[in-house]
């Protein structure tokens, strides 16, 4: 969304170690805001490894023991603050710096 990751996101080089109010950056060329860090998002796939190839919209394994969180928080280094960057927890884990997107059809 930037060249610049502070402009729009959350990390610890600008968050304060803490959870920030949504919109206080800037938005990404979406629109969006708070697409990277402020807090890992939680997302529906399960944690495996993606094929080599390009994909669109990868769906990851069937099953799995951590489900994928994604964008980086405030409390992650600034390089893994991005959209692409995801890792993994069991899904009754539970962190200061996880939260999800609620999203909706017209």
């Amino acid at each position: 969304g930037s060249n610049d990751i502070g402009m729009v996101a959350w990390n610890t080089n600008n968050s304060g170690n803490k959870t920030q109010p949504v919109g206080k950056r800037k938005p990404n060329e979406l629109g969006l805001y708070d697409m990277s860090g402020n807090v890992w998002e939680w997302c529906s796939d399960w944690k495996g490894i993606y094929p080599s190839e390009n994909q669109t919209n990868p769906a990851g394994p069937p099953s799995g023991s951590s489900r994928v969180v994604r964008g980086g928080s405030w409390g992650s280094f600034a390089q893994y603050c991005q959209v692409r960057f995801r890792d993994g927890n069991p899904p009754g884990h539970r962190n200061y710096g996880i939260g999800f997107r609620l999203a909706r059809t017209k």
